[in-house]
């Protein structure tokens, strides 16, 4: 099992929910935080919250529909000088429920492919040929189990292409100490999975973070929440390590 202790980790949307508690899971094991909401005031509370359990730790602003200010930020965080080992693209937008589907305007589409897809493939591509440089690295995006739902079309297939990019970059690295995976957090109580999810944010972890943790070179795998629920993180990275199959075959 990797030991995260003096890593950099970056995490989209980590300001509250999903991305706040895995910034915090990622602290308490000594791992440095680079924090990205739609303003940097919006990570306070979770950046003093990790600094307070002794880890540095820094916030970025970026709305990432805005594909400028996303070169705009990965700039800063290069200025800062630190590696980055580990990547939770979790951020993520569901623009609407659309009950009357077949009206679904362009704008879903294009919203949420920039959000969902666009800025954090640009974070990956920015981010993996240092990863390839230095020999290490890890990198999860965050998926959606949504199915057959229209109503929801645009966020849907904006988190089906996150999966394809994905996929095919985790061939490329698969048998390589820089790993690529995805997860899925599963239906909670957030500002985007709404006050009627079933399940509290907490019950993400410790699965949404197990791909900084996995050690064992495989790539392309769904570390889903779900699995591990309950799980210790010592068990979960076990678990996913020997159960949770590469979907992307064999590189022979």
């Amino acid at each position: 099992m990797v030991d995260v202790k003096g890593r950099w980790a970056l995490i989209t949307g980590a300001s509250r929910g999903i991305g706040r508690g895995a910034a915090l899971f990622l602290a308490e094991r000594g791992c440095n935080l680079i924090l990205q909401a739609r303003t940097k005031e919006n990570c306070e509370k979770t950046l003093n919250e990790a600094k307070a359990l002794g880890v540095e730790a820094y916030a970025v602003g970026a709305e990432l529909s805005d594909l400028t200010a996303v070169e705009k930020m990965l700039e800063e965080i290069d200025a800062l000088g630190v590696r980055v080992d580990i990547i939770l693209n979790n951020a993520g937008i569901q623009i609407a429920y659309r009950t009357d589907y077949l009206k679904t305007p362009v704008s879903d589409y294009e919203m949420s492919f920039k959000i969902n897809t666009i800025a954090p493939m640009m974070i990956c591509y920015h981010f993996l040929p240092k990863m390839k440089e230095y020999g290490f690295g890890r990198i999860v995006n965050t998926t959606s189990g949504i199915r057959r739902e229209p109503e929801q079309a645009g966020y849907s297939a904006s988190k089906a292409a996150l999966d394809k990019v994905t996929m095919d970059l985790a061939n490329v690295y698969n048998g390589t100490d820089v790993m690529i995976n995805i997860t899925d957090p599963g239906w909670c109580r957030t500002d985007l999975g709404g006050p009627h999810a079933p399940n509290d944010p907490a019950s993400s972890l410790p699965g949404v973070v197990v791909g900084a943790f996995v050690d064992d070179k495989k790539s392309g795998r769904n570390f889903a929440a779900g699995y591990f629920h309950g799980m210790s993180l010592e068990d979960a990275v076990e678990y996913a390590e020997k159960n949770i199959p590469v979907y992307i075959g064999s590189l022979e």
